[in-house]
């Protein structure tokens, strides 16, 4: 029987599996949803992950990632537009329920975050068009304000369905709660991002104390301090019921263990604290 309701960002196992083995370990756990990362699908091919998710009719909650908006230079800017352009064309492959959107930091050299900004929406702003005629949502992820100057510069849930209000239909948000659990702002941003159908994913993990490294060590549903429950149920009481993603960074812990454990952990946690 599918597990209803979970998806694993494949991220949680890549240091263990490629894409096809990754797909595979998850159907063994009755896993029928998955969110790979463009790289996994680029070392395997693109028409081989089409087939692979075909082929196993599973749900891609959404492909990791678009985005990296701000540069230096108008070139480095029509660069990122133009890879963006490529991603939105693999989700759609993919048959991604949406592309998330990294935005990108501060260029080399700049101090200028509002100018960043700036850049974040009219970097969206120009691939647009492309998502809504390939029929790919886009998803905007605010990241934690420690990556506020090297990966997003978009780093509440209010900033970027800001950028949503400003650009229109086809876009909205993807919700990590490793990234968004701290705001006080939260739960009135969950109702509006409800109130204007732009909940697109939700990703869970967990928050450690202590934290060891602001990357690479995210904790398994349920060892941390975030309230999974109260933030789920905000987001099916805004209108939300997709799938929730597991998407763990963990350098020094799940990552070194054996992958059919931590998907077995991830169905465990999801099931009891989740």
């Amino acid at each position: 029987m599918a597990i209803d309701g979970l998806s694993i960002n494949l991220a949680t196992v890549r240091q263990q599996y490629d894409m096809r083995q990754a797909v595979e370990a998850c159907l063994k756990q009755d896993i029928v949803a998955i969110a790979p990362w463009r790289d996994q699908v680029h070392k395997i091919g693109l028409a081989e992950a089409a087939r692979i998710v075909a082929d196993n009719k599973l749900q891609v909650t959404g492909l990791c990632r678009g985005g990296m908006f701000p540069a230096a230079d108008a070139e480095g800017r029509a660069a990122a537009i133009d890879d963006n352009k490529r991603a939105i064309d693999e989700a759609a492959a993919l048959n991604a329920d949406c592309l998330v959107l990294v935005v990108g930091g501060l260029p080399q050299g700049s101090r200028d975050i509002v100018h960043a900004r700036e850049m974040v929406a009219d970097g969206i702003a120009a691939i647009l068009p492309h998502a809504r005629s390939a029929g790919i949502p886009l998803a905007i992820e605010p990241l934690h304000p420690m990556y506020a100057a090297d990966r997003a510069c978009v780093n509440t849930l209010e900033q970027a369905l800001d950028i949503c209000d400003l650009l229109g239909d086809g876009i909205g948000v993807a919700i990590d709660v490793y990234h968004v659990w701290w705001d006080p702002k939260l739960h009135e941003q969950i109702a509006r991002a409800g109130a204007g159908g732009r909940i697109l994913a939700h990703h869970i993990c967990d928050w450690l104390v202590p934290t060891t490294d602001l990357l690479l060590d995210r904790g398994m549903m349920g060892d941390g301090v975030i309230d999974l429950k109260r933030i789920r149920a905000e987001i099916e009481k805004a209108g939300f019921f997709g799938l929730q993603e597991v998407e763990i960074f963990s350098q020094n812990n799940w990552w070194k263990r054996p992958g059919e454990e931590v998907l077995a952990t991830c169905v465990e946690r999801f099931r009891t604290v989740c």
